[in-house]
């Protein structure tokens, strides 16, 4: 039952989440959109953040042989521009958003798409794990060991204060958290700016160590061994892509222009991420970095750029914890995007629906909850360890990477004739297929045995829960079919009843979910089980606004009329049955509560009513059917009880 708005409860949660949104103002789409600047915040943070260990992790892999970092920053940024440039064609060509799970979806069927959007899901639990455990290291860098003990503690509060922050709204969290990103920009422009142009007179002696180094290289390894050692350099840096696919996943939340502004969001962050990441292996060169017990690379480089400065501790300071900061920020990406993967899942009945429910702040708070307790069911098993997590980490997002560019290759080879710049946009996707493919492929072979078989079981068994939710719906669906087959289109015989609705007759409120054969069989079973007694039919029914519906103003329209329709079709239905009839809808995100409350105001009208409900009776009721169905008309007849209005609950048996 729904807290009275009076109870203490009721007063914490709107001090802490914040007030209810109203679902009907026009202006609610506009209010609670980003703009690309706020997109780039909320978005690319992600992508940006993984510059703090995505670049430390590939330079690691040279050893001695960093002459080859200058090409590793070259292949990096060359890297996000491709992939970036591809994801703006998603954006182009799939405008509703859902990124991965999406196009997979479409472009090389449901299997895919569910295999997509599950190694998305886990990603981005991986993604608030790693980035809030590397918040940690980046931040404790600076501590004693004393204080390591309360590093974990941390994290675990900072995913909360994450969960919390989400409940209260996208736009309210982005705006929270903008300038933290605003000072890991300015000081990290400052970090690898003024790193490179310190070097700049030694550039001839660095490039003939680089040149020296080569050689060295081709005589000890061979051109082959070199080769294989910038591969696998290369591959173990692939974290610094994660977080590129973010924006044509979380395409929903941009303001309109919705594709204009979204390719905008992607330049923001391709060109941020390919200078960071690549200056930073550019820095790691120059100045001869080398790890630190105790410290990052890039803890270590801050510490030499500006050693020489005269508040160069203090600003070194700052531009670390600006770091780790951020990679707070960055978590918020797997907040943002992994709840509505879920949504899209779960409109697609691959997830409980509960999962495309909105809260009245009108954020998928099931998702966002969910996300936090598996985040931080995985710093416990990591105990906060980011080598372990890293090693989970960059597999998912080649994994769905892979499958999008596969999917945008398949549908501009197959629709070659339709699209005339086919020839410019298909070689893109073939290349960045090719280098996903290669990262994917090199990570499980290194990553494999050393926990990378975890990710990949997790992911697996994500995808086989999805397979058993599908196939319960499907069942259901099925049962559903044949009441549609049997009763919608039921003979009517006598003659139309046009009289008025009677307030001091017996009347029957009936709760509604669309034109069905689960309604018609509700309003059957009444005039069976009540013979006579009834004289008047309101047919009440909620259009709800979940995370299917809430993308544009227009969506919710079209939702109004679709309700409206089927609740002409009941009318009509009782009127050439005899029965004089009338129909009342509202709008909400809360069914129990919005329907509750429009059956009151209806019962009020007809004091000599019953309000009447459907619920789905299973022969076996058992855990998977009280998790995957929210039994909503007992939840309504519970608060309409509470008010003293008489509400019965007519089984309707499904057969699976």
């Amino acid at each position: 039952m729904n807290q009275d708005k009076d109870s203490v409860g009721h007063k914490i949660k709107e001090a802490v989440i914040g007030k209810p949104r109203n679902i009907k103002d026009p202006s609610l789409f506009h209010k609670l959109a980003l703009i690309p600047v706020l997109a780039w915040i909320g978005l690319g943070a992600d992508g940006l953040s993984s510059a703090s260990y995505g670049p430390e992790e590939a330079f690691k892999v040279l050893g001695q042989n960093t002459y080859l970092a200058l090409a590793l920053a070259v292949a990096t940024a060359l890297t996000v521009f491709i992939i970036s440039y591809a994801y703006s064609r998603i954006i182009e060509y799939f405008p509703s958003g859902g990124g991965g799970y999406i196009v997979a979806t479409h472009t090389l069927g449901e299997k895919a798409g569910v295999l997509s959007g599950s190694a998305l899901l886990v990603d981005y639990m991986l993604t608030i794990t790693v980035s809030i455990v590397s918040c940690g290291d980046a931040i404790f860098s600076f501590f004693p060991a004393a204080y390591q003990p309360f590093k974990t503690p941390f994290e675990i509060m900072a995913i909360l204060f994450l969960v919390v922050i989400n409940l209260r709204g996208i736009r309210e969290s982005v705006t929270m958290l903008a300038p933290i990103f605003i000072v890991f920009i300015a000081t990290h422009v400052l970090l690898i700016g003024y790193g490179i142009l310190k070097h700049i007179p030694q550039i001839g002696a660095v490039a003939g160590t680089v040149r020296s180094g080569f050689q060295g290289g081709l005589a000890t390894l061979g051109l082959g061994g070199m080769a294989l050692l910038f591969l696998r350099a290369f591959s173990m840096g692939g974290g610094t892509f994660t977080g590129i696919e973010a924006v044509s996943n979380g395409l929903q939340i941009m303001r309109e222009p919705r594709v204009k502004n979204g390719k905008r969001t992607m330049v923001y962050l391709s060109v941020s991420l390919a200078l960071t990441a690549g200056g930073i292996l550019v820095c790691y060169l120059l100045l001869g970095v080398h790890p630190t017990a105790g410290k990052t690379l890039n803890a270590v480089l801050a510490g030499q750029v500006f050693g020489s400065w005269s508040f160069g501790n203090i600003l070194a300071l700052i531009t670390i914890f600006a770091e780790g900061a951020l990679l707070l920020v960055a978590a918020q990406t797997g907040f943002v995007d992994g709840p509505r993967v879920m949504a899209n899942m779960a409109v697609d009945y691959w997830f409980p629906h509960r999962f495309a429910s909105l809260s009245d702040r009108l954020t998928m708070q099931n998702g966002v909850v969910l996300m936090g307790g598996s985040a931080i069911l995985l710093l416990i098993y990591s105990r906060g360890r980011i080598s372990t997590l890293v090693v989970m980490y960059s597999i998912n997002v080649f994994l769905t990477f892979s499958l999008s560019e596969l999917g945008m290759s398949r549908f501009f080879i197959k629709n070659r004739r339709k699209e005339p710049h086919w020839k410019k946009h298909l070689p893109v996707h073939l290349t960045g297929l090719t280098v996903c493919l290669t990262i994917l492929i090199v990570t499980i072979l290194e990553k494999f045995a050393r926990g990378g078989w975890l990710t990949l079981a997790i992911t697996a068994i994500v995808i086989v829960l999805c397979y058993v939710i599908k196939g319960h719906y499907n069942r259901v669906r099925k049962g559903v079919r044949e009441l549609d087959d049997m009763l919608v289109a039921i003979p009517h015989s006598g003659a139309y009843n046009a009289d008025p609705t009677d307030p001091k007759e017996m009347t029957a409120i009936q709760l509604v979910s669309g034109y069905s054969g689960f309604g018609v069989h509700t309003f059957l079973s009444i005039i069976r089980g009540f013979p006579g007694l009834y004289k008047n039919f309101v047919f009440v029914s909620i259009a709800e606004v979940d995370a299917g519906a809430f993308k544009e103003s227009e969506s919710v329209s079209r939702l109004t009329s679709a309700t409206k329709d089927a609740l002409r079709k009941y009318v009509d239905m009782a009127r050439r049955l005899g029965f004089p009839a009338e129909s009342h809808f509202d709008t909400g995100i809360d069914v129990v509560q919005t329907a509750s409350n429009l059956c009151e105001s209806v019962a009020r009208e007809f004091p000599k009513s019953t309000v009447f409900a459907g619920q789905t009776v299973f022969r076996r009721p058992g855990i998977i059917n009280r998790i995957l169905h929210n039994e909503t008309a007992f939840a309504i007849q519970q608060e309409l009880r509470w008010k003293g209005i008489t509400t019965v609950i007519l089984p309707i048996r499904i057969n699976i």
